[in-house]
């Protein structure tokens, strides 16, 4: 089952990278346009580290 965040957090959401991009979701995950990341959404909350962060 796909978690979905609520469209005005995602709009607040910043890319924690040099660029502070807007994210969006995608499944399971906050994608930047900027810098391509993919960073997870665990038991519905948005894990914005860059530790945890997939180049995609």
């Amino acid at each position: 089952m796909t978690t979905v965040l609520d469209e005005r957090l995602v709009a607040v959401l910043a890319c924690p990278c040099q660029a502070h991009a807007p994210l969006t979701q995608q499944g399971e995950q906050l994608v930047c346009g900027s810098c391509g990341r993919h960073y997870p959404i665990q038991d519905g909350i948005p894990v914005l580290l860059m530790e945890e962060a997939i180049q995609a």
